[in-house]
């Protein structure tokens, strides 16, 4: 790690900036030290660092607080934040939702560094901005004892927008994907006891023009922060490779893995064995391999007869167990990780699953917590899936960000069909009021934005590329088409891990439908549009990525499209838009009590008001009438 790194807050103003000093995305395995720790499920490798913060609000960044990070700075003026948490849900900052605006419209004249001709980088933009919040959080932390003396790295797994990291006085790294984990290697800084951590996070930089979702527009540190240990040896990144054949039955199975050793991956893991077993559900091995260890490693693949096959009414899941051996055959490091068989393919511009056609009947769902925000917790996802379970809903949109890390896991146990969407929304630079307009579109074909689009491509796939559930890769969503999606597309293709590629943007820019995408995607069309598509062209499979848009005393629709289904195999289903309202509790102030508001509730201007509220559940989670249209119809074709 390069000590003499300095940090520049022009770098918010650059798209060509977006990760610095931040690890390579790596799968999402957990590792623990012992066969007891792992047994049991205790993590000693992890230190969580959630809880309470020290934490200055600044409206700008001139008014900043510029060395917080030093450990002589008098910090005596700071108040307290919890973390995970939005800054705006703590007091801070005002509570703002918009949809397919720009949060600064109206306000602020703005356009994108380079998506015009002769326009530049616009320095400054998000820099010297005289509205741009800045979070400073700090932390002291002591290391847990089975940490000290490893390698220690942090993971943040979720911070909007922009943020900076130093450790012990030096700055470590910056990031902007918001939604997806950013680790940095602590090792060189980091010291047993009295250790200070400081973020600084910017509300906004350019990534704001790739994440305009419709959403509440949050800010701050909003899902765990945890420190990890890594063992002498251990494993940096794993891909395994459970194939289904064609015939339905038989599999084979690879496993791809990085190790490292008291270094840099890659590093010389001479005198290290590696262990590699496969257990069906009831324990019993199906295949082990013991090579020794190297920096890169394939090991496999060996054919498997008879598997049984992973889906939504038998979500049936192998173990795979991964041991790290040293010389004298000690155990180092552990991974265990559930796969599963599985195969969607494209037959004859059908989707199929298994050597069946698919149907999805499926939901988009943001991350909500009536009270907290987009800061979810354990038990609202279990909710979340109970009520998909009950209702017969097969299929997640993760609309439109990477999720949370455990819900992956949830969906491969609980069967559910998932379409994992990349961390991408320019709704606000191609659609203006309604009308198709892009001619300051990002990220487009500009290629000082291609890289920063592409990372979060890589990221995505990197960090969830073990989950059987995932049968589809989205490249995001409402950005237009353009020359860097399209290479988000080939980055897939070259990954060829048999997954389908998703976007819906084609539908609006025609000329990229042979090079991306692998299904017609729509938004809201008719079903007299869904039929004219299949009758007249009906080149790729139909999709309604979104459908009966669930506001107000919505779905009465919902047989038309069902009807769908009989009439055309290529038509495949779609996503309800969408799950749960997007509604926060505060107190009235005629009643007393608590009422459930929406957007404009919050003197947020320029607002989309009561948009915001679009579920087939409420915000607190109670299912609406509109729910009974759901089971009845989706019941018919689980």
């Amino acid at each position: 790690m390069n000590r003499e790194l300095k940090p520049e807050l022009g770098w918010l103003d650059d798209p060509e900036v977006f990760r610095v000093g931040m690890l390579p995305a790596h799968s999402d395995h957990e590792f623990f030290d012992s066969e007891t720790s792992c047994r049991e499920g205790r993590k000693t490798l992890y230190q969580s660092l959630n809880g309470e913060w020290s934490f200055f609000w600044s409206k700008n960044a001139a008014m900043r607080p510029e060395g917080f990070y030093r450990e002589d700075y008098d910090a005596s003026a700071f108040g307290a934040i919890q973390v995970p948490g939005h800054m705006e849900l703590a007091g801070y900052d005002r509570i703002h939702y918009i949809n397919t605006m720009y949060p600064w419209e109206g306000h602020k004249y703005r356009r994108p560094a380079y998506s015009l001709e002769g326009l530049g980088s616009q320095p400054g933009q998000f820099s010297q901005a005289e509205y741009n919040p800045v979070g400073s959080y700090r932390l002291v932390f002591d290391l847990e004892e089975a940490l000290r003396g490893k390698r220690v790295c942090i993971s943040f797994e979720g911070v909007e927008q922009a943020m900076y990291v130093w450790l012990n006085g030096e700055f470590v790294g910056y990031g902007e994907d918001s939604f997806t984990p950013s680790d940095f290697d602590l090792t060189p800084y980091i010291r047993e006891t009295g250790n200070l951590l400081a973020v600084e996070v910017h509300k906004r930089s350019t990534a704001a023009y790739l994440e305009d979702q419709d959403f509440f527009r949050f800010s701050g540190i909003f899902r765990n922060v945890v420190l990890y240990a890594k063992p002498e040896i251990h494993v940096e990144d794993m891909w395994a490779k459970p194939v289904l054949q064609e015939d339905g039955e038989s599999g084979s199975f690879s496993l791809e893995l990085k190790l490292s050793a008291d270094g840099e991956p890659g590093a010389c893991v001479e005198g290290y064995q590696v262990s590699v077993l496969l257990k069906d559900a009831q324990g019993e091995a199906l295949w082990e391999a013991a090579p020794s260890a190297a920096g890169h490693m394939g090991i496999g693949p060996v054919e498997l007869p008879n598997v049984r096959v992973w889906n939504h009414k038998d979500p049936y899941l192998y173990r795979l167990e991964i041991r790290l051996l040293g010389g004298d055959g000690s155990l180092k490091e552990m991974v265990v990780y559930p796969v599963g068989f599985r195969r969607i393919a494209l037959d004859q511009g059908v989707m199929k699953l298994n050597g069946k056609r698919l149907i999805i009947n499926g939901v988009n769902r943001h991350e909500w917590n009536a009270r907290t925000g987009r800061v979810i917790t354990q038990e609202d996802m279990e909710k979340d899936m109970a009520c998909f379970r009950e209702n017969h809903i097969n299929s997640v949109r993760t609309c439109h960000y990477p999720n949370q890390i455990p819900w992956y896991g949830m969906c491969d146990r609980q069967g559910i069909y998932m379409m994992a969407e990349t961390n991408l929304e320019s709704h606000g630079s191609w659609q203006k009021m309604g009308n198709v307009e892009p001619s300051w579109n990002v990220p487009g074909s500009i290629p000082q934005w291609k890289e920063a689009v592409l990372d979060r491509m890589r990221t995505n796939f990197e960090t969830f590329k073990n989950h059987v559930s995932i049968l589809f890769w989205s490249l995001g969503n409402e950005s237009f088409a353009g020359g860097n999606i399209q290479a988000m597309q080939e980055y897939l293709k070259g990954k060829d891990d048999g997954r389908l590629v998703h976007y819906e943007g084609v539908c609006r820019n025609r000329a990229y439908e042979p090079v991306i995408s692998h299904m017609e995607s729509q938004m809201y069309a008719p079903p007299w549009e869904v039929k004219k598509y299949l009758d007249e062209i009906g080149k790729k499979p139909f999709v309604l990525c979104e459908y009966m848009h669930d506001m107000g005393n919505s779905l009465g629709g919902m047989k038309s499209y069902m009807d769908l289904l009989d009439q055309y195999e290529k038509y495949q289903g779609g996503f309800i838009w969408d799950f749960i309202d997007q509604a926060l509790y505060v107190k009235d102030p005629v009643t007393g009590e608590e009422a459930l508001r929406y957007g404009g509730d919050f003197d947020d201007r320029p607002s989309d008001y009561e948009f915001s509220g679009n579920g087939i559940v409420f915000a607190n989670r109670e299912p609406k009438p509109a729910m009974q249209e759901v089971r009845y119809y989706y019941g018919l074709y689980e």
